[in-house]
């Protein structure tokens, strides 16, 4: 196989995390290699459907999903277990932008490709915590919000580099740093290292998201900033929250202004 689209929807398809984790470590160095490339002549994509996942975890409404305490190995297992659910759905969502969206140039293939080979790390290093913890991928109920908005931005490659890492994807920057706190307190040294590497880390995948944006924005004659909040509003309505992690987001490509539109938004909501 050369084409990097085809190999993007073997990882998609993929159902066993093992065997995604994987394709996706095999892909992205074959891609580094060369043996890899964007092929014009790929089949066009298929409309978009659930991506390849274990039968577990259940999947419910987000208002579903329990809060625990982490004053216990099952509250701070569920904890390591919902991140573990989020990075698992950002290797989907890293390999779809390179399946779906075509004719963009190479260096956006290699950013994405690039991410989901950080988020199947990410998700291996947590997996590994969960079993230190006595649990496993899938023991806890999880939602699906990720991959919805993915659903939607599907023919729209200007909304999904928006509102997938600018906005779901950077809500971990945001909330990262109190996960890290919490988990001082009860002593929980060793998910504090994997958060605090998954948070350095995911820095440079919402500034992907960032420069993806912006490049969309010009090929097409728009303004960025008035084009991310048109977006929020038509596929968000007013659900945006706050507070923002305004240093991280700046490190990401969000300017000032825009952090304090979206401030004042969160602020509405």
């Amino acid at each position: 196989m050369t084409d990097l689209h085809a190999a993007a929807k073997r990882c998609l398809d993929a159902c066993d995390p093992i065997e995604k984790l994987c394709l996706t470590h095999a892909t992205w160095a074959a891609l580094q290699s060369g043996e890899l490339h964007p092929d014009p002549d790929s089949p066009a994509p298929e409309p978009i459907r659930a991506p390849g996942r274990p039968e577990r975890p259940q999947l419910v409404p987000q208002r579903q999903v329990p809060h625990r305490g982490l004053g216990t190995p099952e509250g701070r297992a569920a904890l390591v277990h919902a991140v573990a659910h989020i990075e698992f759905n950002a290797i989907n969502l890293a390999w779809d932008a390179v399946y779906r969206f075509r004719g963009m140039s190479d260096a956006y293939y290699r950013d994405w490709a690039s991410c989901a080979n950080d988020e199947a790390r990410h998700f291996a290093l947590l997996s590994t915590r969960l079993a230190e913890l006595g649990h496993a991928y899938g023991d806890f109920d999880a939602h699906n919000g990720l991959w919805e908005m993915a659903e939607k931005t599907a023919d729209h490659d200007t909304a999904r580099m928006a509102l997938v890492p600018r906005v779901l994807e950077a809500r971990g920057l945001d909330v990262t740093p109190s996960m890290i706190e919490r988990l001082r307190a009860v002593g929980d040294e060793r998910t504090i290292a994997i958060l605090e590497v998954i948070l350095r880390e995911e820095v440079a995948h919402v500034a992907a998201g960032t420069r993806w944006f912006r490049w969309c924005c010009e090929r097409d004659g728009l303004e960025p900033r008035e084009t991310f909040l048109e977006l929020l509003r038509d596929y968000m309505g007013r659900h945006l929250r706050g507070p923002f992690n305004r240093e991280a987001r700046l490190q990401a490509g969000f300017d000032e202004a825009e952090l304090d539109q979206l401030t004042a938004l969160a602020l509405e909501s």
